[in-house]
Formats: structure tokens, C-alpha cells, sequence
């Protein structure tokens, strides 16, 4: 049962269609939490706030720094202490951690069909083997490996279903 170069491509993009939904779900969440903590602070803007720093969720790493810039300068100008700010810092850690133990995990199973122990496991290894470029990238890899994963155990079950259904009427003679 191979798979034309057609098929290929469409079967990744599916796979990378999965990674996008998990990945909007993703900021969705995210600027919800940023919207909820930036009000129990009483951060001036915070639904702008936390817009920006759910669109921002969307690029790897860097978006999440930038997202909390706005809010710490906010809090800062608005209250004219050290707390405010130390507040708005504490919070984006929950929330990195939140999201990138819980959140994200949880949306590539549900979505993708990737484990919780891969998405977890994966951008810290290719982390480590390709710095930047392999934090990017596992996301979206793991979604096409695993889509491929469970397309070759859905054969075997096909095949293996086939096969005990041809040999049933030998059994029966």
C-alpha cells in the first residue's frame, strides 16, 4: 500500500493543519490566562494586553518574551513600583509553565495525536541538537511523524483485519 507523491503531500498537510488548530488553540488559551492575570493585578489595557500576547504566543519562544514587555511597562508607569512589574513577571512564568507542561501537550494529543511525553520531550532534545531551529521545529515533525505513525497502525490493523476475514470460511469447511 504505498502512497503517491500527491498523497504524501496532502497527508502532510493534514498533519500540519492538526499542528496549526493545536497551535491557535494554543494562543486562544494563552490570552485567556494573560487576560485573567493581567486583571486580578489591575494592569491598565489588560484585554490589549493580553490580545498581543495571545497573537504574539503564535511565534516559538520569542513571542511569549515579547508578550510580557508591554504589561511589566504597563504595570510599571501605571503604579510606580517594583511589585506591579514582579507581579506581571510572576504570572508570565505561570503561564510559561501552564502552557508548556499542560496546555500545549494536551492540545497536540487531542489535535494531533501526538503524546504528551513527546511534546514534551522532543523541543528539549532537538533543543540540544539543533538549538534554535529544533525548539521551531519539533511541534510541527512531531505531528507529521505521529500522523504517519497512526496511518501505518491503521494499516496493520486493515491488513491483519483482511487477512483473519479471508481465512475465516477455511475454518468453518
Amino acid at each position: 500500500m504505498s502512497m503517491q507523491f500527491g498523497e504524501h503531500i496532502r497527508f502532510t498537510g493534514s498533519a500540519l493543519k492538526a499542528w496549526a488548530i493545536a497551535q491557535l488553540q494554543d494562543s486562544l488559551a494563552v490570552g485567556v490566562l494573560w487576560l485573567i492575570g493581567l486583571w486580578i493585578i489591575h494592569v491598565p489595557w489588560a484585554p490589549f494586553w493580553a490580545l498581543l500576547a495571545g497573537m504574539l504566543q503564535v511565534i516559538p519562544n520569542l513571542g511569549a518574551v515579547l508578550g510580557v514587555i508591554g504589561p511589566v511597562l504597563a504595570a510599571t508607569i501605571a503604579f510606580g513600583d517594583w511589585e506591579h512589574p514582579l507581579y506581571v513577571l510572576i504570572l508570565y512564568a505561570i503561564i510559561a509553565v501552564v502552557d508548556g507542561f499542560f496546555l500545549q501537550p494536551y492540545l497536540m494529543k487531542r489535535t494531533a495525536k501526538v503524546p504528551i511525553w513527546a511534546s514534551i520531550l522532543a523541543p528539549i532534545v532537538l533543543g540540544f541538537v539543533i538549538p534554535f531551529w529544533g525548539v521551531l521545529l519539533a511541534p510541527p515533525l512531531l505531528a507529521i511523524v505521529y500522523a504517519y505513525k497512526w496511518r501505518g497502525a491503521r494499516q496493520e490493523v486493515a491488513v491483519s483485519t483482511a487477512a483473519s476475514a479471508a481465512e475465516q470460511p477455511r475454518q468453518l469447511e
